[in-house]
């Protein structure tokens, strides 16, 4: 990366290179740079909007569709091809919509970046619009400032920085302009670099451009999330399932088409060819894009109530999915800001005062942007017998934090006893070299090793001390001989939701992944907390060690390891591309430096506080910051696949089944067993019926491990069933071959809407139907209201004429009868020594 090369270079060498000066660079020299280099902006290529329109049309089940369209309106069958052809519309508007909101992220990151700086040229400060920025140009910096471009640090004041926007963690950073030892590419090691789009915190600082635009750290993280907008599981199972129904079904009736012209000649060629077709429209499962629809909905308003937004209907299904989530440790698992968790000293009254001495606490103001001073405003003590006793002090002399020396320091004089105290707070290993004295309970060595224990649990420390004296001294000749006064211990804590989250995705199988930008002991401890890791030394690997492997040890590491510390947004990109060759895998982040890896997982979830183009960039948004919620969703996405899954099964069973039986015995009876009407007829009313199946219950022992989307893993039972449907097809044609062709035809359209509404009281659970989960209402309410619709078109004048069925006797209706419950007694006991034979609920057939 450009920003690494003057990692390791004295700020001489880095001007030497950008040739400029500590003046900045001169317009003439600046005008010519921008001529080189280009603007200081990330431009990124605009999506057009007919080419999203086009992109909407790609999936072979489009076209099936829009034949089955074609054909319906070619026969005269307005309804059924105006109800396709709205399948269809709504369908594309869905995908156009969805995906013109992905293609707002980039504005969102162009917008980020301030406007104005102030830069040095030609040695005059001036504020200068950041498009015009160039390398060598030198930045001046302040509190609340956004940074421009990418900075070498030249010299600064009490000068921190908040990263957060690239490595996740809210800690504050501080930044030094000394050469480091080696060159660094990661950010993490980067101290003298000051990046694009982080902020400026507290103090005043310069630096050196010496990247801009697309060749910042920022701009990489732009490259990474402006790729080709990714593909929901449900969209690339289904276009292969699409596919694969066209394998069988085409060639299927071309061989019929063949036979029949062999046996028959020309004599009713344009009849049959007509018939054949019908046949085709009717296997296709033309509800089931609408159906998918209607049931994401309905999952999408469930999470509403549970205050998640769902911005891609298609991601609640993915959802279900997740085998592998990864999380951002910070603000997603713990609360992403620091807590005083203790304080170790004798005089913690004291502790606590000489430490809101050494801080910018004023006038019983507890505002803080210095996140450790945050956490021990919120634990004082009495705070107002507190500001008492702050007001007995008036500060002399004050040395702020800096990177060199990791501390501060500040001379005090109490106004009741004339005496002046030192007090020195910062790194507990810097600061303890400089104390002499120590209360007799607490060694020096005993304080080291609790600390030192303290780190490994993931927790920071900052250790004061203090000395008096009568006279007022020069704090950096007197910096010595302290007294150890104590150390407060910090911590980012768990959020209370954590442990119970967790429970809830080991209980659905769903395998945790923490990717954090923190260091190892910290990412270890919050890891040993969850119980997702025990020993953290085997446990957690860093970034570094991650990108040292080679590609195969990479993706072994990527499966091995739950924890992973120090990772860049890069690094997060590439496990997540790395797990999804192998799992479905889920995102919850909240930061910029997540955007990457949300744009790329399979499902992206963000809390509301996230940056917005984290939120732009994400499937799922949660209004509150419960990890319990994702974890519910992922059951709700489950059962929306179960209840999908139910409704192919049972109307491919059907339909081939049907499918078979009508396209072989057409061959060898001398009329159609049920004409192109009536078939097209018996596909869409148990379509109707089937829509019903989004609000049915779903067993638990359904929802326990992660399911995938492989339709065609369906397709040995789908075929079972269908050669059952055909054996009852077949019976019925013996009991009812001497009788006319009208009568066939209706009595075969009523036996194969019903056995299909049969079918969906077995097929709903993998458990005998009576030890199943209770039905929906409306399973039962829409079942009747169908099957009454089905015998009323066959008995009632107006479905006779339009449909061409003939009046049914009773006994003929009670045979049916018999025929539909014989069958469904046979298909559940199939279904039942096909999951037993399978071990369903450990190999996750389904």
């Amino acid at each position: 990366m450009q920003f690494s090369q003057y990692t390791n270079k004295k700020i001489s060498e880095v001007f030497r290179e950008l040739n400029t000066t500590e003046n900045g660079l001169g317009e003439t020299q600046a005008a010519n740079l921008i001529e080189k280099v280009g603007f200081n902006e990330i431009r990124v290529k605009r999506t057009n909007l007919f080419d999203v329109f086009l992109r909407q049309f790609k999936y072979a089940f489009f076209y099936l569709l829009l034949f089955a369209a074609a054909f319906s309106f070619l026969i005269k069958e307005i309804t059924e091809g105006i109800v396709i052809v709205c399948f269809i519309v709504l369908n594309v508007l869905l995908g156009f919509i969805q995906e013109l909101r992905a293609n707002q992220a980039a504005k969102i990151l162009q917008d980020f970046i301030p406007e104005r700086s102030k830069v040095l040229r030609d040695g005059k400060e001036i504020l200068l619009e950041k498009k015009y920025l160039v390398p060598g140009d030198i930045i001046l910096l302040e509190a609340g400032d956004i940074v421009p471009a990418d900075l070498r640090m030249l010299e600064g004041t009490n000068f921190w920085i908040n990263e957060e926007v690239l490595s996740g963690e809210a800690t504050p950073v501080a930044k030094n302009p000394m050469a480091l030892k080696t060159l660094q590419e990661e950010i993490f090691q980067a101290k003298n670099i000051i990046f694009c789009g982080t902020d400026v915190i507290s103090g005043e600082g310069k630096g050196v451009v010496v990247a801009t635009g697309k060749n910042t750290f920022w701009g990489t993280i732009v490259k990474l999330i402006t790729q080709n907008p990714k593909q929901s599981i449900y969209e690339k199972k289904l276009f292969d399932f699409s596919k694969s129904i066209i394998k069988v079904v085409v060639p299927t009736i071309a061989v019929i088409f063949l036979i029949y012209l062999i046996l028959r000649g020309l004599g009713h060629f344009f009849d049959f060819l007509i018939f054949c077709i019908a046949l085709i429209v009717s296997i296709i499962p033309e509800a089931l894009p609408l159906i998918t629809t209607f049931a994401l909905s309905h999952g999408a308003l469930k999470l509403a109530k549970k205050k998640v937004v769902v911005k891609r209907l298609a991601a609640i299904e993915d959802l279900g999915n997740i085998e592998v989530l990864c999380a951002d440790k910070t603000g997603t698992i713990t609360e992403g800001k620091l807590a005083l968790q203790n304080v170790v000293s004798e005089e913690t009254e004291k502790c606590f005062l000489y430490t809101l001495l050494l801080s910018s606490y004023q006038e019983g103001n507890l505002e803080q942007k210095n996140s450790f001073d945050s956490a021990v405003y919120q634990k004082i003590p009495s705070p107002a017998k507190m500001k008492q006793k702050l007001s007995q002090f008036k500060k002399i002399a004050f040395i702020p934090f800096d990177s060199f020396r990791f501390r501060q320091s500040g001379l005090f004089r109490d106004k009741e006893t004339g005496k002046y105290i030192l007090i020195v707070k910062g790194a507990p290993e810097i600061v303890l070299k400089l104390c002499t004295f120590f209360p007799k309970k607490l060694k020096k060595t005993t304080i080291e090793k609790q600390i030192q224990k303290i780190g490994r649990e993931g927790q920071r420390s900052l250790l004061v001390a203090y000395r008096e004296m009568a006279t007022k001294i020069s704090i950096k000749e007197e910096e010595r001989g302290l007294n150890f006064l104590g150390y407060f211990n910090f911590s980012d804590p768990l959020k209370k939701s954590a442990h119970e989250a967790m429970k809830l995705a080991k209980d659905l199988g769903v395998k945790m992944k923490i990717l954090t930008g923190d260091s190892f002991e910290v990412a270890g401890a919050v890891g040993k907390k969850i119980a997702l890791i025990q020993e953290a030394k085997k446990e957690v690997i860093l970034g570094q060690e991650l990108e040292a492997l080679p590609p195969s040890g990479f993706s072994q590491a990527c499966d091995k390891f739950n924890i992973f510390a120090r990772i860049s947004p890069a690094t997060k990109f590439k496990i997540v591309q790395t797990l999804q060759k192998k799992y479905t895998v889920g995102f919850l982040g909240e930061g910029i430096n997540d955007a990457p890896a949300l744009k790329t997982a399979n499902v992206s979830l963000v809390v509301r506080q996230a940056a917005d183009i984290s939120r732009e960039n994400a499937d799922i948004i949660l209004l509150e910051k419960n990890l319990k919620v994702i974890v519910q969703g992922i059951k709700e996405g489950r059962s929306i696949f179960a209840n999908i899954n139910k409704y192919i099964k049972c109307v491919l069973a059907s339909n081939f089944g049907n499918f078979y039986s009508i396209a072989f015995i057409s061959l060898f009876v001398p009329f159609l067993p049920m004409l192109p009407v009536q078939i097209l007829l018996a596909n869409l009313l148990p379509d109707f019926y089937l829509v019903s199946l989004i609000t049915d219950n779903v067993d638990l022992a359904e929802l326990k491990k992660p399911k995938r989307y492989q339709f065609n893993q369906m397709f040995p039972l789908i075929v079972l069933l269908g050669v059952l449907s055909t054996g009852f097809d077949i019976i019925f044609l013996f009991i009812f071959y001497h009788h006319s062709p009208a009568v066939i035809q209706t009595l075969w359209f009523l036996e194969s809407v019903l056995t299909e509404i049969a079918l969906v009281f077995s097929i709903r659970s993998h458990k005998f139907f009576l030890k199943a989960i209770r039905p929906s209402t409306s399973l039962f309410i829409i079942g009747g209201f169908v099957t009454f619709l089905t015998i009323a078109l066959t008995v009632n004048k107006w479905g006779q004429k339009i449909f061409q069925f003939t009046p049914p006797r009773v006994s003929h209706l009670l045979i049916i009868a018999v025929l539909v419950i014989t069958y469904f007694i046979l298909s559940e006991g199939l279904k039942l020594s096909y999951f037993h034979l399978h071990k369903f609920t450990k190999t996750n057939t389904y």
